[in-house]
């Protein structure tokens, strides 16, 4: 079902594990089939200098969540909603049909990570505005 390839990226995740003190963090879910994200990414000034993830799902899921952050480390912060599913389809190679909600569960939980990164960056100019 699952190809070598994933299963390594599966077992073998680099970047399994939580940011403490990260500079944005994402999180999404899938509700039909109980998988869940976070990611926790690192910056120095607005690039990605380390990426993280927790995830509660199947190894399609881990493997998508892997390749997420590896994806991520060295994009500037501001472009990082560019990667999208079909970007951790190619790293992942051939995924069962069955299994690409995985990688849309990535492009969300990245996107995710954005959108706090940006509120976060608002709070602190609101501070400095006092």
């Amino acid at each position: 079902m699952y190809t070598e390839k994933l299963l390594d990226l599966f077992k073998n995740p680099k970047h399994n594990g939580r940011i403490i003190g990260a500079d944005a963090v994402g999180e999404a879910g899938n509700m039909s089939c109980g998988d869940i994200l976070k990611i926790y990414l690192k910056l120095d000034g607005e690039k990605i200098v380390d990426a993280k993830f927790q995830t509660l799902g199947c190894p399609a899921a881990i493997a998508a969540a892997e390749v997420t952050c590896s994806l991520a480390i060295g994009k500037n912060i501001n472009n990082v909603d560019r990667i999208t599913n079909k970007d951790v389809l190619n790293m992942l190679g051939d995924v069962p049909p069955s299994k690409v909600h995985c990688s849309i569960l990535a492009e969300q939980v990245i996107k995710d990570a954005l959108k706090d990164y940006k509120k976060r960056q608002a709070a602190l100019e609101k501070q400095k505005k006092k």
